[in-house]
């Protein structure tokens, strides 16, 4: 039964930046765990997001842990973030999902809470 990390926060947050952290941890033991990004969260997955040289860059470091990266479709739509397909499908110009990061409806969300043995939400 895997953790869920639920991360809820915009990656402006500290708590953005601990989900990454036990994402690591849980990552460096060998547990069982998944990810799915949802409301202000799923802004870590938009491409377009300049990082100072100085600062750490939150999505390359999600995207360093060569995971499956769920982000809720509807939620980055709703914050001007898109995939190729759907940027076609709602005619928009451009797309800008961050490499690494996947557009996927609540559905899977509400798969994934069935098999959680536990929720963390950030």
């Amino acid at each position: 039964m895997p953790t869920l990390l639920l991360i809820t926060s915009a990656p402006s947050s500290i708590h953005a930046w601990h989900a990454l952290g036990l994402a690591q941890a849980l990552k460096a033991t060998n547990q069982d765990f998944r990810i799915f990004f949802y409301q202000d969260g799923v802004t870590v997955a938009n491409n377009l997001q300049w990082v100072p040289d100085d600062q750490r860059n939150l999505s390359s470091e999600w995207q360093k842990l060569n995971i499956r990266l769920p982000v809720c479709v509807s939620a980055a739509l709703a914050r001007g973030i898109t995939d190729e397909e759907n940027a076609q499908r709602h005619h928009i110009h451009t797309h800008n999902l961050a490499t690494g990061f996947e557009l996927v409806g609540l559905g899977e969300l509400a798969d994934v809470v069935q098999s959680a043995e536990r929720l963390i939400q950030f």
